[in-house]
């Protein structure tokens, strides 16, 4: 709930999605989930003209472009549960079959979601990743052995790509890895790693814009490109 530019980012993070035709949502929450809860059941009221009629004490909401036509479940999923278990918990709520898409809270980019789904649908494997290269916040040092040979002042490539969420999964992937998991069982740790070994998992490899929210600093990172009116994941 973190806001970028006076938004949550859970928010520009479904907005992008429903950028390309997908609303309805699944929410996995835990610690704080009355903080999501009360912000979605009062989005039409922010975004609205308001009509308070106060001598019949009645309520009256003008309509506004800015609400979404969405289908929101906000599920909770426990204060302590790690990500294995809160997907598991929230199968009741997802399709029975085909694919579904999943993502973290905390990261925007620009990716092709089309282009995602077709690239998913064209393998005929269980989870599709997208990978994306993390911007560069060190300097990295080249060296032979103990001499240093070159400096790269922050780089912004690299030829290693780490998982930057938006993913697609189907369904009989998470009835095999996530439905016989617990609430302890993280799913980048347990059930992607031996989703590897049975060579389940494809990379959908993304160069463009990518940042996640972990510190204080990517807060105002991205506030700043928001605020810059540079944002590439704006709608």
């Amino acid at each position: 709930m973190v806001e970028i530019g006076g938004f949550p980012i859970l928010e520009h993070i479904m907005r992008y999605y429903g950028k390309f035709g997908h609303n309805e949502f699944v929410l996995c929450a835990g610690h704080l989930s009355w903080s999501i809860k009360s912000y979605f059941k009062t989005l039409h009221e922010r975004h609205s003209d308001m009509v308070i009629d106060f001598t019949r004490g009645g309520l009256e909401l003008k309509g506004s472009s800015a609400v979404p036509d969405w289908t929101v479940t906000i599920a909770e999923t426990g204060a302590d549960t790690m990500t294995a278990g809160r997907v598991r918990r929230v199968l009741k709520y997802l399709p029975t079959d085909g694919s579904f898409m999943l993502t973290y809270g905390d990261g925007v980019a620009d990716v092709d979601l089309d282009a995602l789904i077709a690239f998913h649908e064209s393998h005929g494997r269980g989870l599709t990743m997208t990978g994306v290269i993390p911007p560069g916040r060190f300097g990295e040092i080249i060296h032979d052995g103990d001499t240093v040979t070159d400096w790269a002042e922050k780089p912004q490539q690299s030829d290693r790509y780490i998982n930057g969420g938006f993913m697609v999964m189907r369904r009989d992937f998470a009835e095999k890895y996530i439905a016989p998991c617990d609430d302890r069982i993280m799913l980048e740790r347990d059930s992607f790693e031996q989703a590897a070994r049975d060579r389940e998992m494809m990379l959908f490899r993304h160069n463009g814009f990518w940042q996640c929210m972990d510190t204080a600093r990517d807060w105002e990172a991205l506030n700043s490109i928001w605020d810059a009116g540079n944002a590439p994941w704006s709608v």
